[in-house]
């Protein structure tokens, strides 16, 4: 497992269907050691707090093995690293086998997984398309977030070394099938919602979920 690119960006104003939208999709990469900090990356800002960053979402992973995918999707674009917003492109991690609340060491810095990516009209801005958000959930290759359990520096190129493996088998990709199909396995929505490292905002739309269904 290794960290291949890591991407940073602050927020820039770009014209969207006859608006101006700040966004912060659009990360670049960047050489040399770049410092973890517990909400995000130096160097790295989100634009609208109330639905990107925090400690929950404090950095963005995605798997290099993904865009194989896309470039056949999409053949006419040009895919660079950091193209999904993301600001770690990293090797021999998926969503499929990757549990909630695992634990990596990337350089010096310790995170942890804690929720599959959800996207919104940005990623059409950063591809031009508004088509992308719905392909890009229906792939089920979200990437996924990291908090960060102790700041420290890291720089593309180093390894990716699992600290804990989570002992409840629910994996990143499992979140994205119950957001997309709430009662599609109600037994993996339950063990879902005691997932203590699943953010109280998933865990709370999971049981709105049951109780609406009088489950």
């Amino acid at each position: 497992m290794q960290l291949l690119s890591v991407n940073v960006g602050l927020p820039r104003e770009v014209l969207w269907r006859g608006r101006t939208v700040s966004t912060g999709i659009f990360k670049e990469p960047v050489e040399g050691q770049v410092m973890v900090l517990s909400l995000n990356l130096d160097g790295d800002a989100q634009a609208d707090l109330t639905v990107h960053g925090g400690a929950d979402k404090a950095v963005y992973a995605y798997p290099v093995e993904h865009y194989g995918y896309w470039q056949a999707e999409l053949p006419e674009m040009d895919l660079p690293w950091g193209m999904f917003g993301e600001n770690l492109t990293i090797r021999g991690l998926w969503e499929d086998q990757v549990y909630i609340g695992d634990r990596f060491r990337i350089g010096t810095a310790e995170i942890m997984v804690t929720q599959p990516r959800m996207p919104c009209y940005k990623l059409g801005i950063k591809f031009g398309r508004t088509d992308i958000v719905k392909r890009f959930l229906e792939s089920r290759l979200t990437g996924f977030y990291f908090s960060v359990l102790k700041e420290g520096v890291l720089r593309a190129g180093d390894a990716i070394e699992q600290l804990y493996q989570a002992d409840h088998n629910v994996t990143v990709t499992d979140i994205t099938r119950l957001y997309a199909q709430p009662m599609s396995d109600r037994e993996l929505l339950r063990r879902a919602l005691e997932v203590q490292a699943l953010p109280a905002s998933w865990r709370d739309y999971f049981q709105q979920q049951l109780e609406k269904r009088g489950s």
